[in-house]
């Protein structure tokens, strides 16, 4: 099967000497395409994919360039599901809920551990929302006020979403952010997991059942089969270890600047580039973006 491999690179970096490297790395077809404002380039090529990955970053030398490989047939995706903290936000909102407990370092690092696969998430959920037991739910709307969209992710959903893809936020967060940031993107759907609160105050759980890995998983083949899609058609981008399954499962599965078990496991990876760098994967060029 025909396959593309992407460079991206940040806006007016790309080192056409870069790409020419690339190319004489790998069994390439044709000719090379142009770049986009020197920040993107395809090179199709014959061969295993993950065999041409690792010879681009081998050719590349460390340089600030992601390398993914896509089939040519299929390559624009119809459905996006896309994990939220330090995904589709720049941060962790748990963590940022707990610093208004004067807890965030010690909830943090729990947090870090679970995301890298060291512990259970539900595990790991229940026990960092039972640390904020009565504190004022006037801390999630401060913590909402903090939260900053991801780079990219603006343009991400508009643009996927114009051209008829379906967008899903799928988050081992909460619904308060959850349902926040997906009206403000745009995502038709979000999933995620419910704070109790009584009387103004979190009473130190989370509404069953948790949505955790398995959930993500369950999510993504439910919208695929929901919209009659083949799991080749998706695309999901996450972060944590709660996402790799829905990574693995989806036709472009990718660890967003992700944590090491993370990074290790997925089949394509972004390290250096925004968000939008999963539009160029599917064949989008920036004047093709649409703002969000």
């Amino acid at each position: 099967m025909p396959h593309i491999l992407t460079l991206v690179a940040p806006r007016g970096a790309l080192d056409p000497a870069l790409v020419a490297r690339c190319r004489a790395a790998l069994d390439t077809l044709g000719a090379a395409p142009g770049t986009s404002e020197r920040e993107a380039a395809d090179i199709p090529f014959t061969g295993q994919a993950d065999q041409a990955v690792a010879a681009a970053r081998a050719a590349l030398g460390g340089a600030a360039v992601d390398a993914i490989a896509n089939p040519v047939a299929g390559r624009r995706k119809r459905l996006l599901i896309a994990d939220m903290d330090s995904t589709i936000v720049t941060t962790e909102t748990l963590d940022e809920i707990a610093a208004h407990a004067g807890l965030k370092e010690p909830i943090a690092a729990i947090t870090r551990r679970s995301m890298n696969g060291e512990l259970d998430f539900r595990a790991a959920l229940i026990e960092r929302v039972a640390l904020l037991r009565g504190l004022d739910a006037a801390a999630l709307e401060a913590t909402w006020s903090g939260t900053r969209m991801m780079p990219g992710a603006a343009e991400l959903v508009a643009t996927m979403r114009a051209h008829g893809a379906v967008c899903c936020l799928a988050s081992g967060g909460f619904t308060f952010f959850t349902g926040r940031v997906a009206e403000r993107l745009g995502f038709q759907h979000h999933v995620s997991n419910t704070l109790l609160i009584e009387d103004g105050v979190l009473t130190g759980g989370v509404a069953e059942p948790v949505f955790d890995r398995n959930a993500k998983l369950e999510t993504l083949v439910r919208l695929a089969r929901e919209n009659r899609l083949a799991l080749a058609e998706t695309l999901a981008v996450g972060d944590g270890a709660n996402d790799l399954d829905m990574i693995g499962a989806a036709g472009l599965g990718v660890a967003y600047h992700a944590k090491p078990v993370v990074a290790a496991a997925a089949r394509a990876r972004v390290d250096h580039g925004d968000l939008t760098a999963l539009l160029f994967a599917q064949g989008y060029r920036r004047g093709e973006f649409v703002s969000g």
